[in-house]
């Protein structure tokens, strides 16, 4: 007698556990149409057709050795993203340079044609300024690229948008990613406060950062105020974070906390806590460094001319180190001038216009200062002027670029001053005007990291600057090899529209006398290769403009 497995009951032994392989077997060489397969049919499906996905099923669970379990949670669906879509010529170019991100190689001699990888970054710029949203399919190549290069990470993710931290929270390969973006939109909930509440009682440590960090942005107040709910419980590596998070809208209203701060367990959170209060100059905290700083400061009247006279502290005391002022140098620094620079640093700038005669800082930076303090009373002002973000004092102590030896030694040997972070203090086209004056007066050498923090693309003067300092090097014979940090620059950094009057440039010349060997070919490869990265470039801007729309009379506009 033939006994046979009803539909149903074959459903309810299939929902539990998956047919054994010998009766899927068995079934197949009497036929179903002696023995019902041990499988749910579904409705319109014939037996036969049920059971070869079982065997189907089972074949693939055989092969990948893999023991039968219920099925995960499905993740929720990725939140929408509401931003258009790439231009189709944009999105191409995205999954070229993505693709080229490992970059041509090593090597002197790179040839004519251009560096993708370097264009990546300007490229993602670009298309978050326009208000784009990366294509879904490149997401993964998107974020792998952010990972492999911090550099990436602000645009990248800013590209990829919510859908980049969905993707984080189910790989945590791109974990990074927790830290969000920064705007308001990365709020959970869309600025839920319960969800916000949640996210930081029992979120991870990046999602808590992202989280502060946002808030900062939208609502500096807000963002303190949840801070100081959890404050007192946190690890002290974590307040350190969190503290760092509050230079995003840095106000007066943040200075209460930050009093209580310096009092902190921490001495990295205390003086954390006191660089942030010295960069407000009306605190208390300025306030007091302000008095210390100015009694350890005079001018000498009787001089002609006047002269400032440093007397540096004799000790660091109690109070001194709550506000900040590490007590012990390091090596091969002087205790009495490490003190007196810190204090320095920390007093607000435009007091001593006051306490020394109503000068203004060109004049105060012009003085003589005697025991030669000068140094190390001048490096400590331009930090203070980076600090403040004093634009006065920050012109004051860059002096002259054409001749910064006659102006006020503005990198006196022995100075730990740095003439970049000063830069980015002032105005963008003051900046770049500063830095075409200095290349003009001393050449490409001590200008890389002054290029650097200049506003891209460059402005006409510091452009052609750069470029007559190339050709200068060029007539004198060395390779291009030497320049190649400011020819990458200028690949980059130079205006597309540059690239019609540079065309001169890229035929060989004659090498002078005692030229090195074969140096006019190089250089004249190196400027193709300058040539074509701004067309590139130039391509590259148009690809991402938005399409023209219809007008409804045949035309565009």
């Amino acid at each position: 007698m033939t006994t046979t497995t009803s539909p149903d009951t074959a459903a309810r032994q299939t929902a539990t556990a998956p047919a054994p392989w010998p009766d899927l077997v068995s079934a197949a060489l009497l036929g179903t149409e002696r023995r019902m397969p041990p499988v749910a049919v579904r409705p319109g499906q014939s037996a036969a057709a049920a059971l070869l996905d079982a065997a189907a099923v089972s074949t693939v669970r055989r092969r990948a050795a893999l023991r039968p379990a219920p099925a995960g949670e499905r993740p929720a669906p990725a939140p929408a993203d509401p931003r258009p879509a790439l231009p189709p010529a944009a999105r191409r170019r995205l999954s070229l340079l993505l693709a080229d991100r490992g970059g041509s190689g090593g090597g002197s001699r790179r040839g004519t044609a251009p560096d993708l990888t370097e264009l990546l970054p300007q490229w993602l710029a670009a298309a978050d300024a326009h208000g784009y949203r990366a294509p879904e399919a490149l997401l993964p190549a998107l974020l792998d690229a952010a990972r492999a290069r911090t550099d990436l990470r602000p645009a990248a993710l800013s590209l990829a948008g919510p859908r980049a931290l969905w993707l984080a929270r189910l790989n945590a390969t791109w974990k990074f990613a927790l830290r969000g973006t920064g705007g308001p939109a990365d709020l959970p909930g869309g600025g839920d406060a319960e969800a916000m509440r949640r996210l930081w009682e029992e979120g991870l440590f990046a999602e808590r950062v992202a989280l502060l960090t946002a808030l900062r942005r939208r609502d500096p107040l807000e963002g303190l105020e949840l801070l100081g709910t959890t404050w007192p419980t946190e690890r002290a590596e974590d307040r350190l974070l969190f503290l760092d998070s509050l230079r995003e809208g840095l106000s007066a209203s943040d200075e209460p906390f930050l009093e209580r701060a310096l009092s902190d367990r921490s001495r990295n959170v205390r003086a954390t806590a006191a660089e942030l209060l010295s960069a407000l100059p009306g605190s208390a905290l300025a306030a007091r460094m302000a008095q210390r700083a100015h009694a350890h400061l005079s001018l000498d009247r009787s001089a002609d001319p006047a002269v400032l006279v440093v007397e540096a502290p004799h000790e660091c005391d109690a109070g001194m180190q709550r506000d900040g002022v590490v007590p012990t140098p390091p090596s091969g620094r002087g205790e009495r001038s490490w003190w007196l620079g810190q204090l320095v640093e920390a007093a607000p700038l435009d007091g001593w216009c006051e306490r020394l005669g109503g000068r203004a800082p060109e004049a105060i930076v012009a003085l003589p200062v005697a025991d030669d303090w000068r140094t190390e009373l001048h490096d400590a002002w331009c930090r203070a002027a980076v600090r403040q973000r004093n634009t006065d004092w920050a012109r004051a102590l860059l002096g002259a670029p054409g001749a910064p030896a006659q102006s006020g030694e503005v990198a006196p040997a022995g100075s730990a001053r740095d003439l970049t972070k000063l830069l980015t203090v002032l105005p963008e086209d003051e900046r770049a005007g500063w830095v075409a004056q200095f290349i003009a007066a001393h050449g490409l050498s001590d200008a890389f990291r002054m290029l650097g923090v200049c506003a891209v693309p460059w402005a006409e003067p510091l452009g052609r600057a750069v470029v007559d300092a190339l050709d200068i090097a060029r007539d004198a014979g060395s390779y291009p090899w030497s320049f190649s940090g400011v020819m990458g620059l200028a690949e980059r950094c130079l205006d597309p529209a540059e690239a019609d009057r540079l065309d001169l440039l890229t035929a060989a010349t004659d090498e002078p006398e005692g030229a090195s060997p074969g140096s006019g070919g190089y250089w004249s490869e190196a400027f193709q290769r300058l040539v074509g990265t701004l067309r590139l470039r130039a391509t590259m801007r148009a690809e991402l403009a938005p399409p023209l729309a219809d007008t409804g009379d045949g035309g565009e506009r």
